[in-house]
């Protein structure tokens, strides 16, 4: 096998019609994927901003509130109106400081945390089958196709998340 068809190039030459497909897959897959955190959210009166300031929260305790704007990639103005909800709600609690007292570190409460578990295990559950069904190989392209399509800025903070956790 020649080396540029062993590196996937022959995928360079797909047609827009089979992109086209893989961009309506995508859509579906990411309704699909939300659904049911959407039905918790819902719950609430919360939408899908809450779930993802939840989920980085919870991914590391004591994250500021500029590295969760950096993430989210939102306005401050947008992420102060969902945090106050959040805080007023007893999900998440803000910090002062300990060295700078203008930052503020943020924590989920208890009950924060019992609602991030209950969202995140209905993804899970439904990547956990679509991974077993796929197998081993599909489910290596996948992340490789997702970490290609991520802009450099959004790679690095990617990198820079997952080597915060694990």
């Amino acid at each position: 096998m020649d080396r540029a068809h062993s590196s996937g190039e022959s995928l360079l030459f797909l047609t827009d019609a089979q992109l086209r497909r893989a961009i309506e897959a995508m859509f579906f897959a990411y309704r699909g994927f939300t659904a049911d955190p959407d039905r918790i959210l819902a719950r609430y009166g919360y939408g899908r901003a809450h779930h993802r300031a939840v989920h980085f929260i919870n991914r590391a305790p004591g994250r500021t509130v500029t590295s969760l704007l950096a993430i989210l990639g939102v306005t401050k103005q947008s992420l102060n109106r969902v945090l106050r909800t959040l805080v007023e709600d007893g999900l998440v609690e803000a910090r002062v400081g300990v060295r700078d007292k203008r930052e503020r570190h943020l924590y989920l409460t208890e009950k924060g945390a019992a609602l991030e578990a209950e969202l995140s295990e209905a993804q899970r559950v439904r990547m956990r089958a679509a991974f077993r069904d796929a197998g081993p190989q599909a489910v290596a392209g996948f992340r490789a196709v997702l970490e290609a399509m991520m802009d450099p800025e959004q790679r690095s903070q990617f990198d820079a998340v997952r080597e915060v956790v694990e």
